[in-house]
C-alpha cells in the first residue's frame, strides 16, 4: 500500500466532469491555479524560469477502476493501460500545463484538464530534450482515429 500526501491542490473552472476537456492539449487557454502547501513552497525556487510543467495529480472523484474501457476517442474496448482513462487502479493523472506565473506558493497555469480541487502529487519542469521522443514511434489503436481531440469532452462514463 502506498500513501501519498498531496503537496497542494489544483483549482480549475471544472466543478464536474461533464464537458471537461479530456487532455490538456484540448484545453488551450483554460486557466487555473495551483496552491502548494506552505511546507513545500521552497521547492518552487526557479520554477518561474520554465514555460511549461508536468503536474501529477489524483483523480479524486473517480470511484473504483476498470481494467477494460472504451476511451473517449474510440468506439472499441481497450485495456486501461493502453488508454488515458481516469478509471485507473491508482487513479493518478498527468498533464502538461503552461506556467503563466509564480507568486509565492501560488502558480497560475493554463490548459487545465482536471477537476477543481484535484490533489497535487508532484510538479516537474517540462524539458523538450527529456520529454519529446523522436524517431520510430508507435501509437497503437490511436493511429487510425480521427483527430477530434479538441472537440471531445468528458462525460459520465468514467465517474
Amino acid at each position: 500500500m502506498i500513501y501519498l500526501n498531496p503537496i497542494g491542490f489544483i483549482y480549475t473552472p471544472f466543478k464536474t466532469i461533464e464537458n471537461m476537456p479530456i487532455q490538456s492539449a484540448a484545453a488551450k487557454g483554460a486557466a487555473g491555479r495551483i496552491m502548494v502547501r506552505e511546507e513545500f513552497a521552497d521547492g518552487l525556487k526557479d520554477l518561474e524560469e520554465f514555460s511549461h510543467i508536468h503536474v501529477i495529480y489524483q483523480f479524486h472523484k473517480c470511484e473504483g477502476h476498470l481494467l477494460v474501457v472504451k476511451p473517449f476517442l474510440d468506439d472499441k474496448n481497450h485495456g486501461i493501460f493502453a488508454t488515458r482513462s481516469p478509471k485507473r487502479p491508482c487513479a493518478i493523472g498527468m498533464s502538461i500545463l503552461k506556467l503563466t506565473g509564480v507568486n509565492g506558493r501560488e502558480l497560475t497555469v493554463e490548459n487545465v484538464d482536471m477537476l477543481d480541487e484535484s490533489p497535487l502529487i508532484d510538479i516537474k519542469p517540462y524539458i523538450p530534450e527529456f520529454d519529446v521522443i523522436e524517431g520510430d514511434i508507435s501509437i497503437g489503436w490511436y493511429k487510425n482515429k480521427p483527430k477530434n481531440l479538441h472537440d471531445t469532452r468528458s462525460d459520465e462514463r468514467f465517474k
